[in-house]
């Protein structure tokens, strides 16, 4: 009980020190995560480009030459451990961006995350069933609005749990930026600790805190994945939109 009862003290006494490192770490996680899903969904599609017979030569080595980057950049990303990337990017685009620690918390955190959702955007496009795509061109669709109008949605739709968990991977894996003096909650959490000689209780508080933010985003995520597989009520029962498996 001593163990608690002094991790108490140590929150009531430095609770704004903690509570801003809190906020860092979500601004970071959070905005990380669109910027990564952004860039996942661009090299998702990308990758989901198959090259076809009928094709042109210079789009063929285009293609080919375009999936080629891509793959480098996902296997170097996802290869490699987030705080050795964090210092390598960090030092090496200082000089040219003279950004701050926080900013280059975010762009780490986005190219890091871009990997990963490439890999689950390319996931979800194959799990949309081809007589979609095949019954939107056929009703004069391009290729691009097929993509972008039939199949993208229902692949986000169908990968939404998986990006959710890079959302809540985020929160926590956003502490190894400590190695660039990102001010987040274990950035804080180690300071606090450093000036008081009590490391074991100000990680229980650390610790409670991660708890309570990777619990509370899993509940959010939790409730609109819910509500995203609820059936529109507006739709009559003979119009309602198909589910990805289901052929138009």
């Amino acid at each position: 009980m001593e163990l608690f009862s002094a991790a108490w003290n140590i929150a009531v006494r430095y609770w704004p020190l903690f509570w801003y490192g809190i906020k860092i770490t979500l601004l970071i996680s959070l905005t990380g995560t669109v910027i990564g899903l952004g860039v996942g969904l661009l090299v998702g599609c990308v990758r989901a480009v198959t090259v076809e017979p009928r094709d042109a030569l210079w789009v063929k080595i285009l293609k080919r030459v375009v999936r080629l980057v891509t793959s480098i950049y996902i296997e170097v990303f996802r290869g490699t451990p987030m705080i050795v990337q964090a210092v390598f990017l960090y030092y090496l685009l200082k000089p040219v961006f003279n950004w701050t620690t926080t900013v280059a918390g975010i762009f780490i955190i986005s190219v890091n995350t871009g990997a990963y959702m490439a890999e689950i955007i390319r996931a979800g496009i194959q799990s949309v069933d081809r007589g979609q795509s095949e019954a939107a061109r056929s009703i004069g669709m391009t290729a691009m609005q097929t993509m972008f109008v039939v199949v993208l949605p229902q692949a986000v739709k169908n990968s939404f749990p998986a990006i959710g968990n890079e959302f809540v991977v985020n929160i926590k894996d956003s502490s190894v930026l400590n190695a660039i003096s990102v001010t987040d909650l274990y950035f804080q959490s180690m300071s606090v600790a450093g000036s008081i000689y009590q490391y074991t209780n100000t990680m229980v508080v650390t610790a409670v805190c991660y708890l309570v933010l990777t619990l509370t985003t899993t509940r959010i995520l939790y409730f609109i994945e819910r509500r995203m597989g609820r059936p529109k009520s507006s739709y009559p029962a003979s119009q309602t939109v198909p589910r990805a498996g289901n052929v138009m």
